[in-house]
């Protein structure tokens, strides 16, 4: 190692626009990345800033007095930059791709090739070649060819997973047991087993699926040759004068835009006990149903009975009450031309009844057996919009029949555990088991009444499409015995796959040394790092949680409840408690403050006590000489004000073409012998 501590690249250079510009990809691409899609975390990290990131903070930067075998390979500061782009996938100018993506789209255009001329940076994989000369200039550094890099707030694993990829021994700490369970799937499971466990998902969940649709057949009746993919509904109360429901939908768009428009026809005749529905299809006659006047705008419904209001403290009252229903207005199917709809039948009604009725007989047993989720939604909550509107259990998040048909897969799932174990070895069973329900958390995700009809793109979107809860009127319900499990499976065997594909070179040239140990999980706050010595590490990276960004374990729990009943017994002590812990998160929760004076500011410093804690921890474990990088993507970079110290040096964005500026900032900080210059970006 040279005398003084290295100057490494993040302190001098970072080109992130580029980077930006690259990242933007990602963003923007019909299939994100496989760590993307295996299960929803909020606020992931781009893989390729990450790796970025990783690899500009153990870097040294350029010098001209460098030994004379680095300067044969890098013989100028521009050729060793363009080194590094290469070696985080960077292998053309994303920016002036993204220039002739925002030119074409203005006017129109429709390009026939791609504008960037390479694959995604994140798909490439660094060579042998370069993994060697990497570990040669680590080794000039540091001294080492083994270093290691911690991630104290790990949570969906971008950060851990490119650092193993370049081979770093891996440190992964998170407090939640939900993303726990997710870094489990993406850094371990891949890189030890390897793209065969797809192949068992597969096999196992096909299983699965198919004691599911044998069961749950009768409750979702076709008509000849039908392949139903979904079936749209919308709430209900009881209108004031005449008693009959009143389905609330802010409009009744199926198909909005294209060629033809499809919307419903909502019929509302006084002989008649409740409203009948009408497919309307074509400009013309969309034109003439009007459907953008739905029947609730601003939490106050209109009757189509009599026309009148229906108060939204009404409607709040009657779902606390527990008396808000939900009718079926449209039912969507696929054919050879691509999506259709008809109305609903008595068929399909009856079929709902007949699941509501076997819910009520079986729920004693499942109920005694603890297999349904019948946890309260905190009190104290950042948002109360659950309980407003009549959810107060987490049971209360699914229509009868999506609480009926997951609380099924539920036992099936229990019964097919017994099989995977008597077949397969016992580490490979438990992995099979986390994706399986994994599975299942995305059937729950896309299955519940908060899961909304696109009707642009014609899809249900799932829960999560934003960072809370928010209440919709209308819902889409999969087909839960045809297409609901068969499509999760193949989507978590899909994402599993590229995740190990990717995951190939964890093994390094310059780590030939077998190590059982190369990602050391931790699951607890980063405030306390009990299993990492002091002044061991080289480089801590991580993108920490800030302020009231996102109510992490708040969102979790919609997991957390049904991952104790799915996983809990093979992670015992994550799946301890009722909920997840919202005390220990280093998050500004005025909800933990409910009825003080002042809440917002015991929030944010409670916040605050909690990061500098955990930043006191980082700098324990944190060799003298050591790096410390600080990913920063919000909207707010006054979050970082005041400055840092001067031993801190930060390379901030530029704009990428076509977008607004980002708010983004990567920092890198350790002890200095003399001041650093001044960063080039």
């Amino acid at each position: 190692m040279s005398k003084m501590p290295p100057s490494v690249l993040s302190e001098f250079w970072l080109p992130i626009q580029t980077i930006g510009a690259e990242c933007m990809r990602d963003a923007s691409a019909a299939k994100k990345p496989p760590l993307n899609r295996l299960h929803v975390w909020w606020a992931r990290r781009p893989l390729t800033v990450s790796r970025a990131a990783i690899l500009a903070g153990v870097l040294p930067q350029w010098l001209k007095a460098w030994p004379k075998e680095l300067l044969k390979k890098f013989p100028s500061e521009a050729a060793y930059q363009q080194w590094f782009l290469k070696l985080i996938g960077i292998l053309g100018d994303p920016v002036a791709g993204r220039k002739l993506i925002f030119y074409a789209n203005e006017r129109g255009i429709k390009l026939k090739s791609n504008p960037y001329g390479y694959n995604r940076a994140f798909t490439v994989s660094p060579t042998e070649e370069q993994l060697e000369t990497l570990g040669d200039l680590l080794e000039y550094a540091w001294g080492t060819r083994e270093l290691s890099v911690l991630d104290p707030f790990a949570g969906g694993g971008s950060i851990p997973f490119e650092a193993l990829r370049y081979g770093f021994k891996t440190y992964a700490n998170e407090l939640n047991p939900v993303a726990s369970v997710i870094l489990k799937a993406t850094l371990d499971y891949p890189a030890r087993f390897g793209t065969s466990v797809a192949d068992e998902i597969k096999k196992w969940g096909l299983m699965w699926a198919e004691r599911l649709e044998k069961r749950l057949r009768p409750y979702f009746p076709k008509q000849q040759g039908e392949r139903i993919f979904c079936y749209l509904w919308a709430r209900t109360v009881a209108c004031g004068t005449t008693g009959k429901p009143v389905p609330l939908s802010p409009n009744w768009w199926l198909v909005k835009g294209g060629k033809e428009p499809v919307c419903v026809r909502l019929i509302a005749k006084a002989d008649e006990s409740a409203c009948r529905f009408e497919i309307v299809r074509g400009k013309d006659a969309v034109e003439k149903a009007k459907p953008d006047e739905g029947t609730v705008a601003r939490g106050v419904g209109k009757s189509p009975w009599t026309g009148e209001a229906v108060d939204g403290d009404y409607i709040k009252a009657e779902a606390q009450a527990g008396r808000m229903g939900e009718q079926l207005y449209a039912v969507g199917f696929k054919t050879k031309k691509g999506f259709a709809f008809r109305p609903p039948t008595q068929a399909d009604l009856d079929a709902y009844e007949a699941a509501k009725v076997e819910l009520t007989r079986c729920l004693p047993d499942w109920e005694a057996k603890g297999l349904v989720p019948r946890e309260r939604y905190p009190e104290q909550s950042n948002d109360p919009r659950p309980l407003l509107y009549g959810m107060p259990t987490w049971g209360d998040f699914f229509s009868p029949r999506q609480l009926f048909s997951l609380v099924t897969a539920v036992e099936e799932l229990r019964v097919l555990e017994k099989e995977i174990r008597a077949v397969l070895p016992k580490e490979k069973a438990e992995a099979v088991m986390v994706y399986l329900g994994i599975a299942f958390d995305k059937a729950a995700d896309y299955n519940a009444i908060l899961a909304t009809w696109e009707t642009s793109r014609q899809m249900v979107k799932h829960v999560f499409k934003r960072h809370d809860f928010a209440f919709s009127w209308s819902f889409g319900e999969f087909d839960a015995a045809s297409n609901l499990f068969p499509w999760v499976l193949e989507q978590v065997a899909d994402a599993y796959k590229g995740i190990a594909e990717l995951a190939k070179g964890v093994a390094p040239l310059f780590n030939r040394r077998k190590d059982p140990n190369r990602v050391i999980f931790s699951k607890g706050s980063a405030e306390e790092l009990t299993n990492i010595p002091s002044g061991s590490l080289i480089s801590i990276c991580t993108d920490p949680p800030y302020y009231q960004n996102v109510m992490y374990a708040e969102l979790a729990d919609f997991f957390y409840v049904w991952q104790k009943r799915t996983m809990g017994h093979l992670f015992p002590d994550w799946f301890d408690s009722e909920l997840t812990d919202k005390d220990n998160e280093a998050v500004a929760n005025v909800a933990r403050f409910e009825g003080a004076k002042k809440k917002a500011d015991l929030a944010r410093v409670d916040y605050e006590r909690k990061m500098a804690a955990a930043f006191r921890e980082m700098h324990r474990v944190l060799h003298p000489d050591g790096v410390l990088t600080v990913m920063f993507t919000h909207k707010a970079v006054a979050a970082w004000e005041p400055c840092p110290p001067r031993s801190s040096v930060r390379a901030s964005p530029s704009t990428p073409p076509g977008r607004s500026r980002p708010k983004a900032t990567i920092a890198s900080t350790r002890p200095r012998r003399t001041p650093p210059r001044a960063p080039s970006c």
